[in-house]
């Protein structure tokens, strides 16, 4: 076989033959930033997260140091002096109202009658609220009529429910008295003998309350996987196993929410105790809550109940602390 040369068309330069040894021109490629630029990346990215952090918490945290934490540094100098109301003269003490309160001869009755209230209306609500969510998570007509009437007195004013309250423990012509009386029981004096008037404000409590906690568990109910149930149902797991084995640890985050949030609504109820008893008799039902109230605006001592209200935010952050220090390792989170 033979080749034949093509002479170039006129006016064409002729193309240099290709050499091997020739390197070919290599592409541009990006040249990565230094180091000094990824600094000054960086720093741009965190001014402007700093920027939008303090666009959008800034309005919040600015009300929080005015109407959370202010008060509460100025509760605390408050604490320390003695100081009336109206009075334009207060006289620095130092830890002289604290003393006070720790030896004053009715405190061991407020404390009483505070553990006893929480205790009682925590764990009351905790376990009747469990046991509602149950009843009202089965399929049963009127389901939903029953639901919006269990969790209706949440939603009405404290110091009506108290009121309200007051006229069916009457021990003479009360709805209480006519009940008790349908069973042969006679009516206690729930206003006047101990321990009756701090049962009372309880039961009322937990009345109250009670539909808030049931509708919070029968969520958390909703949330428990059928199948964990059914595979239960299967392997021959009887009901109450069930509820033991599975529904109750897969229950925990939402006992923890419930359990923090009760016990810092106990601690600082108010509105109840105000209307059906006002602390007595002979001081049976005043807690900590209803004491500061008693000191500052019964009494007039501001810088007393200031350190009374001290006492109550040490304990809030003692027992928060601990329920989040230890109750939250028993938490199972899914």
């Amino acid at each position: 076989m033979t080749t034949v040369d093509i002479p170039p068309a006129p006016g064409a330069q002729a193309l240099p033959a290709a050499d091997a040894r020739t390197p070919r021109p290599s592409s541009p490629r990006l040249s990565s930033p230094g180091p000094a630029r990824r600094r000054g990346l960086a720093a741009r990215r965190r001014r402007t997260a700093l920027l939008w952090a303090l666009l959008l918490g800034g309005p919040n945290v600015l009300l929080l140091l005015v109407f959370v934490y202010r008060p509460l540094l100025q509760s605390l100098y408050l604490s320390t002096l003695q100081w009336n109301l109206g009075s334009p003269v207060a006289r620095s003490i130092g830890f002289g109202n604290y003393v006070e309160w720790f030896t004053a001869a009715s405190t061991p009755t407020v404390v009483t009658a505070t553990l006893v209230f929480t205790v009682a209306t925590v764990g009351g609500a905790m376990v009747l609220g469990l046991g509602l969510a149950l009843l009202l998570d089965r399929r049963l007509a009127g389901r939903g009529f029953a639901r919006t009437v269990a969790f209706a007195p949440y939603v009405l004013s404290g110091f009506a429910v108290g009121i309200l309250w007051l006229f069916m423990f009457d021990p003479r012509y009360g709805l209480v008295q006519e009940l008790l009386g349908l069973v042969g029981l006679p009516s206690p004096q729930w206003y006047t003998e101990r321990p009756w008037p701090l049962v009372m404000v309880i039961v009322v409590y937990l009345w109250k309350n009670l539909g808030y906690v049931a509708l919070i568990y029968l969520a958390g109910l909703q949330a428990v996987p059928k199948d964990l149930k059914d595979a239960a149902a299967l392997d021959g797991a009887s009901s109450a196993r069930t509820l033991r084995s599975i529904v109750l640890p897969l229950l925990t985050p939402t006992t923890f929410f419930l359990l923090v949030t009760m016990l810092l609504s106990s601690l600082q109820s108010f509105d109840i105790i105000k209307a059906m008893t006002q602390g007595g008799p002979l001081g049976s039902t005043t807690t900590l809550m209803y004491s500061i109230y008693e000191e500052s605006f019964v009494n007039g001592r501001a810088g007393y109940a200031s350190a009374v209200a001290t006492v109550l935010f040490l304990v809030l952050l003692v027992v928060t602390a601990v329920q989040m220090r230890f109750v939250q390792r028993k938490v199972h989170y899914s």
